[in-house]
């Protein structure tokens, strides 16, 4: 036998007491049998009326735990729908208060699952518009007014780690393209006529997009900078050939005066003095 029924059993037990102990105090005081049935009717309602109250509780107990527990299954039907987890299975077996809390426990965890989610794709979204502004690129495709599954955001972040190092690129090869783009320009003695130069040239490294057609761009530059630093280089080349075979033919000559002034001009081709020429 069960703790509460044994309970049960000692409170009729003591109600019955009660009675028999009004009863001898009736009878010894000598109330007539009327009154008595007035007393006792008293006593009945009296218990009745606490008894009700009491079962009115807890059947009010009752239907809350019922309706918590309606209003938890559809609050996990959603998030299990929401998250792309399979349906809650309840065990067999468990009361109101069991099921109650085993649910709610549950609830509980999805919603954190939720959350946590949800913080994590707007934390990926923060990246993915910072390197969008970067890189000139498209973002990563993904609803952000629906919960992620655990692969999308995974498949997110390993886009963005793979993007992230696609910048780092760009920006390495960016650095050595600037560097070697403004020194073919000094030698060149030559300024950055254009807006993109000038961007080049003359702006932060940092601010300066990464974007594909950049970088094709900046090769297109230095490639076109590179060619005419040859082309002069040629230039110059065959300018010192002249010099050399013009100075050949001067040390020919039998008098020094008519090459003197020849020698003047030719000395500093000689020693590849372009700038001097």
């Amino acid at each position: 036998m069960r703790r509460s029924e044994v309970h049960a059993a000692e409170s009729v037990a003591c109600l019955n007491r009660a009675l028999h102990q009004l009863k001898d105090i009736w009878e010894e005081i000598g109330i007539p049998e009327d009154q008595r049935l007035q007393r006792t009717d008293v006593v009945k309602k009296h218990i009745k009326g606490l008894l009700d109250m009491m079962i009115a509780e807890e059947d009010s107990l009752r239907k809350r735990l019922m309706s918590s527990i309606e209003s938890c299954r559809k609050e996990l039907d959603v998030l299990c729908t929401e998250l792309q987890l399979s349906p809650f299975e309840e065990d067999e077996g468990r009361t109101m208060l069991q099921l109650e809390k085993d649910i709610r426990s549950r609830l509980e965890m999805m919603m954190k699952q939720k959350s946590q989610r949800v913080k994590d794709l707007k934390t990926l979204y923060k990246q993915d518009r910072e390197l969008c502004d970067i890189m000139c690129s498209v973002p990563f495709c993904i609803d952000m007014d629906s919960v992620p599954s655990l692969d999308q955001l995974d498949s997110y972040h390993s886009y963005l780690n793979d993007l992230t190092k696609e910048k780092d690129r760009r920006h390495s090869e960016f650095v050595g393209m600037k560097r070697q783009i403004i020194v073919c320009m000094e030698e060149l003695d030559q300024l950055p006529d254009t807006s993109f130069e000038r961007d080049v040239v003359c702006e932060d490294e940092e601010a300066f997009c990464l974007s594909s057609d950049n970088i094709t761009a900046l090769q297109l530059l230095l490639g076109q900078l590179e060619d005419r630093k040859t082309e002069n280089e040629l230039v110059c080349s065959s300018y010192r050939a002249k010099i050399q075979e013009l100075w050949e033919r001067a040390l020919n000559y039998t008098f020094w005066p008519q090459v003197f002034p020849v020698y003047i001009v030719c000395v500093p081709f000689l020693h590849g003095d372009v700038n001097t020429y």
